[in-house]
């Protein structure tokens, strides 16, 4: 394992975030804060506890908002930091450089971590301005969001790989993920849906993601927490699987 080299990475893909930090946090806070204002506080205020656990409104669409920015963010932060030096071709250093997979991963995907933590963390606080709420299973809650974190910079840096163009950067974050997690529960439990809606919901694999987190917050979920947490590091294991692929076979990354 060479440290050096991951955390060289690390710390480079951190420092660009950093000099980045206005733009790449104000953004997602802001439309965060937006939502928690218009649903939250707004029309929270009518909805009836009772079909949410319990839990008020407000409280209840926190992880799925959470959530939203989360995939939004890992996926965008992981892509965009292995896409560059493919585009200016300083990946032919990299793959020259004693560094393997592993250390090439802790890196960029470490960094898209630490970032995503970092806005959550920050979104976490700035709801509490909006909206009264607890976090039922602390330890778990900061568990999983590391799990799902991790999860989808894995699936950027897949993605960063990929992409042979800044538009296609985009494409998947803004046409598949983002619809994917307003139409899994986001703002609504499954159970207010009349059929064939409930069971259209349930092939959707942000859904279960999403009940995940809201059951470390509220102790509300729709399905199975073992399923939420079962499918979110099975994502991880395929992930890594396809990343080490990428690598022994070169695809996209020489010639």
């Amino acid at each position: 394992m060479n440290a050096r080299g991951a955390l060289a990475i690390l710390r480079n893909e951190l420092s660009r975030f950093f000099r980045t930090a206005f733009g790449s946090i104000l953004s997602p806070v802001l439309t965060t804060s937006l939502y928690l204002v218009v649903f939250g506080a707004a029309i929270g205020s009518r909805m009836d506890p009772s079909q949410f656990g319990g839990s008020s409104y407000g409280a209840f669409i926190v992880p799925g908002l959470l959530m939203l920015t989360l995939l939004s963010e890992s996926t965008s932060n992981s892509s965009f930091g292995i896409y560059m030096p493919r585009f200016t071709g300083a990946i032919y250093e990299l793959l020259s450089a004693p560094v393997g997979v592993a250390e090439t991963l802790l890196g960029f995907v470490g960094a898209a971590v630490l970032k995503s933590l970092i806005i959550s963390g920050i979104i976490m606080v700035t709801a509490l301005l909006f909206v009264d709420y607890t976090i039922a299973h602390p330890i778990l809650a900061f568990g999983y969001i590391i799990l799902v974190a991790s999860a989808f910079s894995l699936f950027g840096f897949i993605l960063g790989i990929w992409a042979d163009g800044f538009e296609k950067l985009q494409i998947v974050p803004l046409l598949i993920l983002t619809p994917l997690t307003f139409l899994g529960g986001t703002f609504y439990s499954v159970k207010v849906l009349a059929e064939p809606w409930q069971t259209i919901t349930q092939f959707n694999p942000i859904f279960y993601l999403i009940n995940g987190l809201r059951w470390t917050f509220t102790g509300y979920s729709d399905v199975p927490i073992g399923l939420a947490f079962g499918m979110t590091v099975g994502f991880i294991a395929l992930c890594i699987t396809v990343i080490a692929v990428i690598f022994r076979t070169g695809w996209r990354l020489r010639g």
